[in-house]
């Protein structure tokens, strides 16, 4: 019989919490790459570790706020990958979708190699800004407001990204391009823009999450191949191609995570896998993925 602390338990879930927000974007972001474009985006994690650097970066040279960079590296991480996808996937494009898995898990390695020679593998730290500090006492925990943040800017960022997707005519678009480009190039679609602009906003996402883990976790050359894994696993439970099972699952596997950290912490590092394993066997098209 488990003798249960409320005040623990409240915290490993908000830590759940936490780390399933950054599972959500990243894997919302490689569900969106994968599902309308068939590209298997190795270098997700690579993008997430630039987007915090760009933040990083942006601060000690221009003096760029928080608030700014939120935005602004965003559009950054996604005009390289417009130029990524024009000039490297493109070309291969036609070939089978193991090229660009090797294309992107090089593009990972130079990128990750790149800034661990100009700045060391030790973690670089940015500061929490300062509208952000403090936090709110709640009946069984204390709340850092910049976690409350984190939390509900993903939540309302993959809700919005899921709309688009799924109710709007842009999403159509999107979908249609995927199942019948040449219909859609027919009715005077600029289809290869639609892809560009698709796999841009699949990676702007993960610099996105890289901007609100600055401030949370050191910012160091590993910390996108250290999250990757963990992001493939939940895209695969999830569903591949899965938009709402990328954002579902992500956040349930942040909590499932955060639970087995109280209850039983030797497994909460393999817990995720182990939830991909049983559910492989179950469905293997992934809880909300559809069969080929």
């Amino acid at each position: 019989m488990f003798d249960i602390n409320l005040f623990a338990l409240s915290g490993q879930l908000l830590i759940g919490l936490i780390n399933g927000s950054f599972y959500a974007l990243l894997s919302l972001g490689l569900a969106i790459i994968f599902g309308l474009l068939r590209i298997i985006n190795f270098a997700q994690g690579a993008m997430y570790m630039l987007g915090a650097f760009c933040a990083l970066l942006f601060l000690k040279w221009f003096g760029m706020s928080y608030w700014v960079a939120l935005f602004v590296v965003p559009f950054v991480v996604a005009v390289l990958g417009i130029l990524i996808e024009r000039f490297l996937i493109r070309p291969i494009a036609n070939l089978d979708h193991l090229y660009s898995l090797l294309l992107t898990f090089g593009i990972a390695l130079i990128l990750q190699g790149s800034f661990t020679h100009l700045f060391g593998s030790s973690g670089l730290p940015y500061s929490t800004p300062a509208e952000l500090k403090g936090g709110m006492k709640l009946p069984f925990m204390y709340l850092p407001n910049y976690r409350a943040w984190i939390i509900a800017s993903s939540v309302v960022i993959c809700g919005l990204t899921w709309y688009m997707i799924e109710k709007t005519k842009l999403g159509a678009y999107l979908r249609a391009g995927t199942e019948n480009p040449q219909l859609l190039q027919a009715f005077g679609i600029n289809v290869p823009l639609i892809i560009t602009l698709t796999f841009a906003f699949g990676v702007g996402l993960a610099g996105f999450a890289g901007v609100l883990a600055a401030p949370v976790y050191s910012v160091a050359p590993d910390m996108g191949s250290n999250i990757l894994i963990v992001v493939f696993a939940i895209v695969v439970i999830g569903g591949m191609g899965s938009i709402g099972g990328a954002i579902i699952t992500g956040l349930l596997m942040g909590i499932i995570e955060g639970l087995t950290k109280y209850f039983y912490p030797e497994a909460s590092a393999t817990v995720i896998f182990l939830v991909m394993m049983l559910v492989l066997i179950v469905k293997p098209a992934g809880l909300f993925g559809k069969e080929g």
